[in-house]
C-alpha cells in the first residue's frame, strides 16, 4: 500500500486527524520536526496502527516535507 500522509509535527499527542480518502490521511505527530524525530515517530505510529514491524514501514518520498508518501506492505 502506498499511503499519502499530511503530517503536522509538534502536536500535543500523536493521532489520526482524518482520512481524506482511502489512500490519504492527515496525522498529528507529537515529536518536533528536528533531526528526523517526526519521521521516526511517524514510522512508529503507522507501524503500530497497521500492526506491522517498523522495518517494513518506509517513507519513500517527502523526508523533509509535510506531505509524505509511505509504503506499508
Amino acid at each position: 500500500m502506498l499511503l499519502t500522509v499530511h503530517v503536522q509535527p509538534n502536536a500535543k499527542t500523536s493521532a489520526i486527524v482524518k482520512w481524506l480518502d482511502e489512500d490519504t490521511v492527515k496525522i498529528k505527530i507529537a515529536a518536533p520536526a528536528v533531526d528526523g524525530k517526526a519521521n521516526l515517530a511517524l514510522v512508529e505510529f503507522l507501524a503500530e496502527y497497521f500492526n506491522k514491524p517498523k522495518s517494513q514501514v518506509v517513507i519513500v518520498r517527502g523526508l523533509t516535507a509535510r506531505m509524505k508518501q509511505v509504503r506499508i506492505p
